[in-house]
């Protein structure tokens, strides 16, 4: 599973140019030119934007759709793009150009195979609440038929297969009242949204009793804060927002929110709610990959993971074979370290590159 030297520099400079160019949420569209251009340049016989701005390559032409679904914008926040003592430095290194630059490398590599056609997607907005990306194939493979398997692009670790993901809500929090002295006897607005978070606090707190696994756990966190005063009206705002596990009743969660908003004398707005979704394990991808992982010497492993992804929207659409896959540490992520080990990078081309050929005979 050994690549030329001349391939190693190929893939690296592919991810390099990557991530050269910003490519922040809703600005997507100079990479994705980008990665048309280079798809078109290693092979793919098909590379094309779609009509919401995803980069889409295609390999082969059999019966059954293999999608790789990787997502071409990042987190804000530059950082110096350099390569030094084998770590590759440069905002969406490791979330998630790392893994998109992986999938296009694998499928150049393999070129056509028996009986599958490779769907390379590089997806917009998935950072954003809209995932307007894996929302636009949704549709588009509603028409088309189920994909057959979806691998989507996420850092796990080469020897790591990601399996679930949590769901997530989010709840904005807006309190209003007439400017006032502060020895008043009122509750001031900050205090309202104070109260509203330390409920919600308590709520989550209560609801993990017992949750060891922080999987199986309500996550919130006060992601947003400020407040305003003009002399007329003072205002103030939150935003939280929640990771839910599976068992979650999501109804009573939405609730305790409003409840916890009325009582506090605020309102409150839910928006970009996304199930979890736990897929199956035992699937010939994820077989594919587990043989893929030991051919190149790794010991592979399943994760759940805490956040979200594209999973959330394509997995209860298509219901095919899905799994997460892809190199790098997850720890890195929106972080001004943000970096990816190449040694890694390369070794999860070949776990794909081995993984699409033994789907190809499955």
């Amino acid at each position: 599973m050994a690549q030329r030297a001349d391939e190693v520099n190929e893939d690296v400079a592919l991810l390099r140019q990557m991530l050269e160019i910003e490519s922040l949420s809703g600005q997507e569209e100079r990479l994705s030119a980008f990665l048309v251009s280079a798809m078109h340049a290693r092979g793919f016989p098909r590379a094309y934007r779609d009509g919401a701005g995803n980069a889409i390559g295609e390999m082969g032409d059999g019966p059954r759709t293999v999608v790789l679904l990787g997502h071409m914008d990042t987190a804000p926040g530059r950082i110096p793009i350099k390569l030094a003592e084998g770590k590759l430095y440069g905002r969406g290194a490791v979330d998630a150009k790392g893994p998109l630059a992986a999938f296009i490398s694998a499928a150049a590599k393999v070129g056509p195979l028996p009986g599958l056609r490779l769907v390379v997607v590089g997806a917009v907005e998935e950072e954003a609440a809209t995932s307007k990306g894996a929302r636009y194939l949704v549709e588009r493979f509603r028409a088309e038929g189920t994909p057959s398997a979806c691998v989507i692009g996420e850092p796990n670790g080469w020897d790591r297969i990601g399996l679930a993901y949590k769901g997530r809500l989010l709840a904005d929090f807006v309190a209003e009242q007439s400017s006032g002295h502060s020895s008043g006897p009122r509750t001031g607005v900050c205090e309202a949204v104070v109260l509203w978070w330390l409920a919600l606090q308590s709520y989550s707190n209560i609801y993990n009793v017992g949750k060891a696994a922080l999987f199986d756990q309500l996550q919130a966190s006060l992601r947003r804060l400020r407040s305003s005063d003009d002399g007329l009206v003072e205002r103030a705002e939150a935003t939280v927002g929640f990771r839910i596990p599976p068992d979650c009743d999501v109804s009573a969660l939405r609730e305790t929110i409003e409840e916890a908003a009325h009582a506090a004398g605020g309102q409150v707005r839910l928006y970009a709610e996304e199930p979890p979704y736990r897929a199956e394990k035992n699937t010939p991808l994820t077989r594919a990959f587990l043989v893929a992982i030991r051919a190149a010497g790794g010991k592979p492993a399943f994760k759940l993971k805490t956040g979200t992804s594209d999973m959330n929207v394509v997995g209860p659409a298509w219901g095919c074979p899905i799994l997460a896959y892809g190199p790098g540490d997850s720890a890195l992520d929106h972080t001004p370290e943000e970096h990816i080990e190449v040694e890694e990078y390369l070794r999860s081309i070949s776990v794909l590159t081995y993984a699409l050929r033994a789907l190809a005979t499955a």
